[in-house]
């Protein structure tokens, strides 16, 4: 059997590990988080496997392409072209839909050109990114922004007591002038005293010259009233201060459908064209499911070839679990975990054989019912005369190894060695915390907390939902289940904010923070660390930050450059000068125990906790330790966690008070079962403390440790939306109609 072999790879904390990795055949890489199963998987083989197809390419193509560098490796033999299929989030702007992303709106299109009536046009005037295509209201967005005229002005301020509630509009901002020397108002008249002429002057006038202007205004300068003004600079596609304001304009847009297309993003010409009564539009907006009943009736000699790919398509999509999705979905709000299930779609119809596959936890957001699918479709990659490697925590995954490679026994500078290599039923008895793991026998919580008060869900009715009413019990641990589209997000995260406002969702979503936020920052320990450095080198702590005198003046403290393409994506390398640091090379020269700032910034939480022994750190790293984050380095950039780490992370700000009701999202992702016991003992002492905790999963572990079950479903999209169970772990394992006791009992079973 021919075999990838990798000889010493020194990667981050891989420890000059050697491996041969079977080919043709799918293999499992387990291990806690930090312990070395991405630097090995991903920025060792996937890397190197990558540079070696750009070094294929001309240098006119090379140099556009992404520069991964050298992995840190002595040699890597029989390497395949890699597919790598990553969790990460597919982005997208407002055009990207699952459709485009999918290509299954190409064929819809073609279909339609083909079978429609009236004949409209070829297919490329059915999309709504064509300028005869789109509809010319929205530009094909389906959407209209309009400026929330309650929530940008306070009428009991006058302008100069900051009555526009805006950056750049509030006192001593530069649009601020722009109303306050115009010589039309009392800016120390409260707005809601103005005259009728007076409010619509403020707010909508159109661009013209003041003929009136006090002092203060320039000669070459145009009054505007605020909406316009917002609309050109924020709204428009081209506005570059739409990205850096992004928060606040949130709170003043409200975001409708097009009141011309009705959010189908086509104009009327295109959408009079039909096939048994539907536009392209009306079937854009079914779930994929229902589209394939519509796809299947159709029948044509001449065109059925289209209708054959294009039903095939859509099977794919189906047997990926994500049958609820329709493919008007924009792309960017799609999680980590269905982003890369559309990513496996393209593959499914591909006819390329000896790839080298990698994918990253796709069990992310899957129930275990559509963990099966999944199992399927990559077996079916494999059975195409591919290898596949997978880097995985949940069980059921990793049983459908041929090889595994375990990786530990820790995290960060504990970890980088394999523990065990060979076949799943060896990986059981093996000495590492994925063995150990195995061997245990599984319990559930059989002395559930009880209470007697409720938070109480009436007539929820939001998308799938069928006028659900639910008790929550107060002060316990309720988990949340059903497979994934059943209507667990909207009931909790939508229906329940609004009928309770005072609840904290804590969730996967990423911070508002900036490029140069870090660990140390977010958890507001920058400063500290900076003055014990400025105390020992009697120096000012201004050198230590990347921010301020010690950053590299190479790279401006970023520790990366970019290379701007123009109409390509821009290319990310670290900085030569300082080589990654962000720090000015002569502020490394200063030491706090024997270590300089950006060595220090690079210890692990883990490590951090010897080396800083204050109070002040102990209490913030012996918190992420307890949420299985001690392997996260001090200046890791927040940008580069995963959704689960984010998650976790945030739990830390919340911890200040208590008596709350939090809701959290999938809080297991991406944890190894050690770290899932860690997070079990955390929820147990949040809830002691007086809290109600709410948690959406689909993490058997913590299912079963539950005070509480409410499951909703029985399927997704149209087939979920209803209550199956409420009750204790014990009741729910004599369900006979939800699929989650199904495999809970499984589950303990084992």
């Amino acid at each position: 059997m021919k075999k990838i072999i990798i000889t010493h790879a020194r990667q981050n904390n891989l420890k000059n590990i050697s491996l041969s990795i079977p080919k043709h055949q799918i293999t499992v890489f387990t291990g806690v988080s930090g312990s070395g199963k991405s630097s090995l998987v991903f920025e060792t083989i996937g890397a190197e496997a990558q540079r070696q197809i750009n070094e294929t390419q001309n240098s006119f193509v090379r140099n556009r392409l992404q520069h991964i560098g050298v992995a840190d490796v002595e040699k890597i033999e029989n390497l395949n072209v890699p597919v790598i299929i990553n969790q990460k989030r597919l982005g997208g702007n407002a055009r990207s839909t699952v459709g485009t992303a999918t290509d299954i709106y190409a064929s819809l299109r073609l279909l339609f050109s083909r079978m429609g009536k009236p004949h409209v046009g070829y297919s490329n005037v059915f999309s709504f990114n064509h300028p005869s295509g789109m509809c010319s209201e929205c530009e094909g967005l389906g959407f209209v922004q309009t400026v929330d005229i309650d929530n940008l002005i306070d009428k009991e301020k006058s302008l100069n007591e900051g009555a526009i509630v805006f950056p750049t509009f509030q006192p001593g901002g530069w649009r601020w002038t722009r109303y306050i020397h115009s010589g039309y108002f009392d800016n120390e008249k409260k707005l809601k005293d103005y005259t009728k002429t007076e409010w619509e002057t403020l707010l909508y006038a159109r661009e013209h010259k003041p003929k009136h202007a006090a002092k203060g205004w320039y000669k070459t300068a145009k009054y505007e009233g605020i909406v316009p003004r917002i609309e050109k600079a924020f709204l428009r596609k081209d506005s570059k201060e739409n990205i850096t304001r992004k928060d606040s304009l949130k709170k003043i847009i409200i975001t409708t459908d097009c009141p011309v297309c009705k959010g189908k993003r086509l104009n009327a010409k295109i959408l009079s064209c039909k096939i048994k009564g539907k536009s392209i539009g009306d079937c854009s907006a079914l779930s994929i499911d229902d589209l394939l009943l519509f796809v299947n009736e159709l029948q044509s000699d001449a065109y059925g070839s289209i209708i054959r790919e294009l039903s095939k398509k859509l099977q794919h999509v189906i047997q990926i679990g994500m049958q609820y999705l329709t493919l008007e979905r924009r792309t960017n709000t799609l999680s980590g975990g269905e982003s890369q299930r559309i990513k496996m779609v393209k593959h499914l119809g591909s006819s390329l054989v000896d790839l080298l596959y990698i994918f990253d936890e796709p069990s992310i957001g899957l129930h275990p019912n559509d963990l099966q699918n999944i199992a399927g479709i990559i077996t079916q990659i494999k059975d195409k005369d591919n290898t596949v490697l997978i880097v995985e925590h949940d069980p059921d995954l990793i049983k459908i190894a041929d090889h595994v490679v375990d990786m530990g026994p820790g995290s960060g500078k504990n970890g980088g060695e394999i523990i065990y290599q060979g076949n799943f039923q060896g990986l059981q008895t093996s000495s590492g915390k994925t063995g150990s793991y195995f061997s245990k026998k599984k319990g559930y919580n059989s002395k559930p907390r009880t209470t007697k008060e409720h938070i109480e869900i009436k007539n929820a009715v939001a998308h799938n939902l069928k006028n659900i009413h639910v008790k929550i019990p107060k002060s316990v641990m309720t988990v949340v289940t059903g497979v994934a589209g059943s209507g667990k997000s909207t009931l909790i995260n939508q229906v329940l904010p609004l009928q309770y406002p005072d609840v904290t969702i804590i969730d996967q979503s990423l911070f508002t923070a900036s490029i140069r936020s870090n660990l140390l920052t977010y958890l507001d320990l920058s400063d500290p660390v900076r003055l014990l450095f400025a105390n020992a080198n009697k120096v000012s702590s201004k050198f230590f930050s990347r921010n301020s005198e010690g950053a590299c003046p190479n790279c401006k403290g970023l520790g990366t450059e970019k290379i701007d393409l123009a109409f390509m994506e821009d290319i990310e390398q670290p900085c030569e000068v300082c080589r990654g640091s962000g720090f000015d090379p002569e502020v490394l020269k200063f030491q706090y125990h024997e270590k300089n700032i950006a060595e220090v910034i690079d210890l692990t939480v883990s490590e951090a906790k010897n080396f800083f022994p204050q109070t002040v750190f102990a209490k913030a790293f012996d918190l992420l330790s307890s949420l299985g984050l001690d392997y996260l380095t001090l200046g890791q950039r927040l940008d580069s966690l995963s959704g689960g780490e984010r998650q976790r992370l945030k739990l830390t700000k919340e911890l200040r008070e208590f008596n709350k009701t939090i809701i959290l999202d999938e809080p297991s992702t991406g944890l190894h079962p050690s770290d899932t016991e860690k997070l079990l003992h955390f929820f147990t002492d949040l809830v002691d403390k007086g809290n109600t905790l709410i948690v959406i999963e689909h993490n058997l572990e913590i299912i079963a440790q539950a005070d509480w079950i409410i499951d909703i479903g029985p399927g997704a999209g149209k087939f979920g939306g209803e209550v199956l169970f409420e009750g204790t772990v014990e009741q729910l394992l004599t369900s006979k109609k939800s699929l989650t006791a199904r495999h809970l009992k499984q589950h303990l079973s084992h």
